[in-house]
């Protein structure tokens, strides 16, 4: 997150110099893997390596920053589903949307998760993030689904889903995800 750890907000160029730093970081370390080059990184994002090391000192916070950005924005839809769409369509189109995440995101995410301590402030940030989430559309859906699931119980269920289904076909992914859907329902 954008200013995290400093007093006062980023200013709009360094806040637009940081995200293009982060979306750039993410580019590559999806399509070369994690030892991409920072000053590679820099370079993409059309910023000095000055810059780059003035908001990420380490490789691993860079890391961090790549997997608080990717998974605001899967917590993020949660709510956006969550005002759009009846509770049972917004719980059934969230778990979708984290199942393809994690079959479109899992070499990205296991490079992340590798250089993360799972006791660090990001990792449980990133936890705490995805269970609200996901807590908002489950506590929506309450008397639709059974009443002994709970959000760590969806998120789990969706992650085991997309690492089952990231080799198969598009069809076999939405069996699988139908069936876990017939098994939370009331």
């Amino acid at each position: 997150m954008p200013g995290a750890d400093s007093e006062r907000p980023m200013r709009a160029d360094a806040r637009r110099n940081y995200e293009r730093i982060v979306a750039t970081a993410k580019d590559l370390f999806t399509a070369q893997g994690a030892d991409v080059p920072l000053d590679d990184v820099a370079k993409k994002a059309g910023v000095g390596a000055g810059t780059l090391y003035r908001h990420f000192p380490t490789r691993e916070k860079l890391f961090e920053a790549v997997y608080r950005d990717e998974i605001e924005v899967l917590a993020d839809r949660a709510y956006v589903l969550h005002d759009e769409l009846p509770p049972w369509e917004a719980l059934e189109a969230w778990l979708g949307e984290q199942v393809t995440w994690v079959v479109e995101r899992h070499k990205l995410a296991t490079i992340l998760k590798e250089s993360i301590d799972s006791g660090s402030e990001t990792f449980q940030y990133c936890q705490v993030r995805l269970r609200e989430a996901v807590g908002v559309l489950v506590d929506a859906a309450a008397g639709l689904i059974r009443p002994d699931v709970a959000g760590p119980d969806v998120l789990r269920l969706g992650h085991g889903a997309g690492m089952a289904v990231r080799n198969c076909s598009p069809e076999d992914g939405k069996r699988v995800l139908t069936v876990i859907l017939d098994g939370l329902r009331a």
